[in-house]
């Protein structure tokens, strides 16, 4: 329900949601001095872990602490994407990433560090998910967001974020040089990486608990969802929307013939 006002938040469907996600979906903060920190991902240990693309996964906080990267649900017993145990191993090595993490004061749930390997646009529109953070969340509780510190520098790559899968003039594309850092309802948008590359990306993703501290934290590094779309060739948006459907069919029809179903995907790293 709307309108229960608390400390600047506001309940929404039963959950506490944060106002500055209200209109778009996402925010978008002061740009960190990236430059300024040891690359710390580099030694980190990472797990193969499937996500939008050819990915690996070094897990920060986890379920209970392990050197995994499951849903909480998926444990036993099984939870919401909250109250995340660190991976004493991971956050040794990373001191500065943990900090960064636990700067906003909030509830913390998954934290991992993820690597990208390059990809092009068709492949990421291909590849675009919701992520279901808020499974088993309890109502009344706060709504599980994630934040995106991007650490490599990918001046020329882009988080893509569309409200709906297959209508392009619903695109955001945010860009990622070092020190980019934006948090989104991933819940809410179909979302994927573009990354031009040459070399991998890393970034730091913490799903954060919805409440006055994250709230603070927005305001405080200036949250804002002005974000303009770096330009890109119609043609190319086009071409792409075209073999992605091609695809999905092809997949279909096979899935078809094994007397299966075409599910959407959502949060596959889960």
């Amino acid at each position: 329900m709307l309108g229960l006002q608390k400390k600047g938040t506001f309940t929404h469907m039963s959950f506490i949601t944060s106002p500055a996600f209200a209109e778009k979906g996402y925010v978008i903060l002061d740009s960190y001095d990236q430059a300024g920190d040891p690359k710390e991902w580099l030694d980190l240990e990472f797990v193969d872990w499937k996500s939008s693309g050819v990915t690996r996964f070094a897990p920060l906080a986890s379920a209970f602490g392990e050197m995994e990267c499951n849903g909480f649900w998926n444990h036993t017993p099984p939870r919401t994407d909250k109250d995340g145990v660190w991976v004493q191993a991971n956050v040794d090595v990373a001191p500065i990433l943990k900090a960064r993490a636990e700067e906003p004061g909030a509830n913390i749930g998954r934290c991992r560090v993820i690597e990208l390997q390059p990809n092009d646009y068709t492949n990421a529109i291909y590849n675009l998910h919701q992520d279901d953070n808020n499974r088993l969340n309890p109502e009344g509780t706060g709504w599980i967001v994630r934040g995106f510190f991007n650490l490599s520098d990918d001046p020329s790559s882009v988080l893509i974020l569309r409200e709906d899968r297959f209508d392009p003039d619903t695109e955001v594309r945010i860009p990622l040089p070092a020190g980019a850092q934006v948090i989104v309802d991933t819940q809410r948008f179909w979302h994927a990486v573009w990354q031009v590359g040459p070399e991998p990306r890393y970034c730091l993703i913490t799903s954060w608990e919805s409440g006055p501290e994250l709230d603070a934290y927005i305001e405080k590094y200036h949250g804002a969802s002005n974000n303009v779309n770096p330009p890109l060739d119609a043609r190319v948006i086009e071409d792409a929307q075209a073999e992605v459907r091609r695809r999905l069919a092809e997949r279909s029809a096979t899935l078809v013939a094994q007397g299966k179903k075409l599910a959407d995907p959502v949060d596959p790293e889960a």
